[in-house]
């Protein structure tokens, strides 16, 4: 058994540096020995296939056992298995639980994921108030998801009156923190306030670092605006990013 307490920093991270299989095969035994950290690295790892062949169930049975040693990340993330169905059947109710647990651990990322069921209603009763609630709390925390959903509820007017200046504020600061979906919305403000140019380089930084899906989205809704500019330069900017 692979006993990481007698093996120097210098030793670690020499083997964290060794080819892809030997990394590999030093995380599993790690992960094997019991150690949290080398569990919900390498569950990471059989999730994304990098390194070792893909397998979400394996990757999900990692996470559970990191998250048996009260790690919140690796708690997070099985909650992710069962938003998503990675590994697993979906089961959103026991994502919620999940998250809630690992975002009273204090770790953002769950927080964001927990607002975003509730907000919803996905496993547990719609709760826009304690989502925003939630946001809140994460935004605290600099988390830019997060910000850009306070946006959203701003400008939709969820829980409190519609308050245009707070959306443009928060969609501009998530933009700033490197939230994709907070440059778009940043640009739509700059769009809609007539400010083109301002907006222009937002759509493409939006674009770099979206989803495919999410560009297609973005790129439909200029469309969709009518406006011969946005049209041409404003989907160009986009899909040249990619």
């Amino acid at each position: 058994m692979l006993a990481l307490d007698a093996l120097s920093n210098e030793d670690i991270q020499a083997r964290l540096a060794a080819p892809a299989a030997e990394r590999a095969a030093f995380l599993r035994a790690a992960a094997e020995a019991g150690h949290a950290e080398a569990q919900l690295v390498y569950a990471q790892m059989l999730l994304d296939g990098a390194d070792v062949a893909a397998d979400p169930r394996a990757a999900l049975g990692w996470f559970v056992k990191a998250a048996a040693q009260h790690n919140a990340m690796a708690l997070n993330m099985v909650g992710r298995c069962y938003d998503l169905g990675w590994g697993t059947q979906i089961d959103k109710a026991r994502a919620v639980a999940c998250f809630r647990v690992a975002a009273e651990l204090g770790l953002v990322e769950a927080m964001y994921n927990h607002a975003t069921l509730l907000a919803l209603g996905e496993g547990v009763a719609e709760d826009k108030v304690a989502a925003l609630t939630l946001f809140e709390r994460a935004a605290a925390l600099g988390y830019a998801k997060a910000i850009n959903h306070i946006g959203s509820f701003a400008e939709d007017g969820w829980v409190h009156q519609r308050d245009m200046a707070k959306a443009a504020d928060c969609y501009a600061r998530a933009a700033e923190a490197g939230d994709f979906r907070g440059q778009f919305n940043h640009a739509r403000m700059l769009i809609d306030a007539g400010n083109v140019d301002a907006a222009l380089p937002w759509l493409a930084r939006a674009a770099a670092g979206g989803t495919p899906a999410f560009v297609d989205k973005a790129v439909a809704w200029l469309r969709a605006t009518g406006d011969a500019r946005l049209t041409r330069e404003g989907v160009a900017a986009m899909r040249n990013a990619c």
